[in-house]
């Protein structure tokens, strides 16, 4: 395998640490849809600017934006993703926005997806003498084989593999991950920025009777949450074979689905007995996290388990599959179970260990409440931009 090269930070011009970096992010959804790459990436962003930094972001953006964005947002070119209309991907900088760039003269450039955008801001950056970073967001490598595109992967995998070459710094979200994708030879050299939880926000207080009540949910029942976007990568159709198994073995449950998407009709059609509340937000977000008894995540896409993070936060355990995104939160028998994605009697039987054993269940949220209570925003923001100024000042 060939060593990416890594442009030394002694061959950088050092950046006066005194006064307020300038910093520009590029992302290929920053706000238009709402999903866990881009809620981190505004928390940064208000996390810089509360320090007194400036930052500008490169974005396509939507007349109905899913959420105000952090920072100062600059709409890029972009296109529609067929069959994903909600989705738009990022084209490279026209002249206008390179133009834009070079008056704003960046300390840093931060890039957050390996689309045309990101490609054309890697070059501009190196083009203007300046360090530029990424973050790691999602397993885009894996999401071939959920459209039948399997055939594609190791051409995806190279492109990755380009895009992260001789970067100053990768992101990643937890040490394992980096270490995973340096085997997979996308990267060579990373840096950890975790995530945070909102304790204040996500927590067992918010779990509410009546609200069960009035979704059909009688108080002795035991339910299987599942938060996220009705999207094939989502592992929709293990969540359709595992509530399936679970009828078969004659084990009382209930499904609650969070969240919608395209894949809504196809996903109710194989549960129909699931309730389905929509997206969520505000305050009932964190009162449908901590009113599930247990939360299943068979998803291997996330380079880190935002909502795992949030049912631990809310006082439920974890049912997830072995993937990036999980094996830095979960450990196995402790704070929730861990299970090979493929494996949908193991997923059966650790549901049914929660779904009929109360003291298990409690067992393992005392030990998530533990876990969570380590993922502070601030700090983990704060890593970054300490990263940010060992690259400028040469460190």
């Amino acid at each position: 395998m060939a060593t990416a090269y890594r442009l030394p930070v002694d061959d950088l011009p050092p950046v006066s640490l005194t006064r307020p970096l300038r910093i520009a992010l590029f992302s290929g959804n920053y706000n238009y849809v709402r999903d866990g790459a881009n809620q981190a990436l505004n928390r940064l962003v208000t996390y810089f600017e509360s320090q007194g930094h400036v930052c500008r972001i490169y974005s396509p953006t939507s007349d109905t934006p899913a959420f105000p964005p952090a920072g100062t947002l600059i709409s890029v070119p972009s296109v529609s993703i067929p069959g994903r209309a909600e989705y738009r991907i990022a084209r490279g900088l026209p002249g206008s926005l390179k133009r834009d760039i070079a008056a704003f003269d960046p300390d840093i450039f931060h890039l957050s997806a390996p689309d045309p955008l990101g490609h054309s801001a890697k070059k501009l950056a190196r083009a203007m003498g300046k360090p530029v970073v990424a973050s790691v967001h999602t397993r885009f490598e894996t999401y071939f084989e959920y459209y039948g595109l399997g055939w594609a992967r190791p051409a995806g995998e190279a492109l990755l593999r380009r895009f992260y070459a001789g970067l100053d710094e990768v992101f990643v979200t937890s040490a394992g991950f980096g270490d995973v994708l340096r085997e997979q030879g996308l990267i060579d050299h990373s840096a950890v920025w975790s995530r945070g939880v909102d304790k204040l926000r996500f927590n067992p207080m918010k779990r509410s009777l009546p609200w069960r009540r009035g979704l059909g949910i009688a108080d002795d029942d035991v339910v299987i949450g599942f938060v996220g976007r009705l999207v094939l990568e989502k592992g929709l159709d293990t969540i359709a074979a595992i509530v399936a198994e679970l009828d078969t073995r004659g084990v009382r449950h209930k499904l609650l689905v969070v969240g919608d998407g395209p894949a809504r009709e196809r996903f109710a059609a194989q549960v129909p007995d699931a309730i389905f509340t929509g997206f969520l937000d505000g305050e009932t977000l964190p009162r449908a996290y901590a009113s599930a008894d247990m939360l299943l995540n068979p998803s291997i896409t996330e380079t880190f388990g935002n909502i795992n993070l949030e049912a631990m936060a809310s006082g439920i355990p974890v049912v997830a599959a072995i993937a990036t995104g999980s094996n830095c939160l979960i450990t196995d028998g402790e704070n929730g179970r861990l299970v090979a994605h493929d494996d949908i009697g193991g997923f059966a039987d650790a549901l049914s260990l929660y779904l009929t054993d109360p003291q298990a269940r409690a067992a393992a949220a005392v030990q998530g409440l533990k876990r969570a209570a380590a993922y502070d925003w601030d700090s983990i923001n704060g890593a970054v931009l300490t990263r940010y100024h060992e690259i400028l000042g040469g460190a």
